[in-house]
């Protein structure tokens, strides 16, 4: 039932476990004026990646079957890799005329942009783990040396730099260093953030590097995807921020809030279902 997404004032979803989605969100936000959005974090679960992959597909079909019922949309964007890898068989199984969008490692675009074909996937350890990132590589790097970088850390310190909280720079760098690899003369110069947590870190991943690398950001793509999908933009909505909801509820802190009216989003109160 894609052609029903042409109409104006198309309704999207975008969901994540946390804050990692607000970098998909923003170019989305950007690209469609016309739609009325809203942003679901996940955060009573957060990380998806210290889930079973069963109670990871539970969680999120059974959170989904009731967003889709409160919230109507016409598109959701699965803003998260590692929920990506493993849910969005099931949703479009449970959902088969609502159209899904996943996040999945930019391998491709890496491995066809490198030179020195040594690229790094930096993703969580469940990211890395998953047989469809070992599928990408096999499909589009097998020219490349591919080094994964499973981070347990990262993700939660973009969580915290993004709510104002003291984040050290040692702690990113012990983080990020197993992805810069060095074989004689070549080095790594591609890095797929496979985690859309990573790119809130990316002026000081940059900073922090070893040496000048690309980091690679899935959010125009799927920026690009969604448009796909919904066809030509229709009339700019009406002025206002979009409603950002959290599933864990509480007060977010100042430097939250901020961060998320920056982007067009406004904190709001959980709907009891979601925690």
């Amino acid at each position: 039932m894609i052609a029903d997404c042409t109409t104006p004032d198309s309704r999207i979803l975008v969901f994540d476990s946390g804050l990692g989605g607000l970098t998909v969100f923003a170019p989305i936000l950007a690209g469609r004026p016309d739609a009325d959005l809203t942003y679901v974090a996940d955060d009573a679960f957060f990380p998806y990646g210290a889930l079973a992959d069963r109670a990871l597909i539970v969680r999120v079909v059974s959170l989904m079957e009731e967003l889709v019922a409160t919230l109507r949309p016409d598109l959701v964007v699965i803003a998260c890799n590692t929920a990506s890898t493993l849910v969005l068989a099931p949703l479009r199984e449970r959902f088969p005329d609502l159209p899904f969008v996943g996040t999945v490692p930019a391998i491709k675009p890496a491995a066809l942009a490198s030179r020195s074909k040594l690229i790094t996937v930096l993703a969580t350890p469940g990211t890395v783990a998953r047989d469809y990132t070992r599928a990408l590589i096999h499909e589009f790097a097998v020219d490349c040396e591919v080094t994964l970088v499973g981070s347990a850390r990262l993700a939660g310190l973009a969580e915290q730099a993004l709510r104002g909280e003291a984040v050290l720079d040692a702690d990113i760098a012990e983080e990020i260093a197993p992805g810069f690899v060095e074989r004689g003369a070549r080095r790594t110069d591609q890095i797929v953030l496979a985690c859309t947590h990573f790119p809130l870190l990316a002026e000081r991943l940059a900073a922090l590097s070893p040496w000048p690398v690309a980091f690679v950001d899935p959010a125009p793509a799927i920026a690009r995807r969604v448009d796909a999908l919904l066809g030509p933009a229709g009339p700019v909505r009406k002025a206002g921020a979009s409603p950002a909801i959290f599933t864990r509820g509480g007060e977010a802190p100042a430097a939250l809030q901020k961060a998320l009216l920056r982007l067009g989003l406004t904190f709001s109160s959980p709907p009891t279902f979601a925690r």
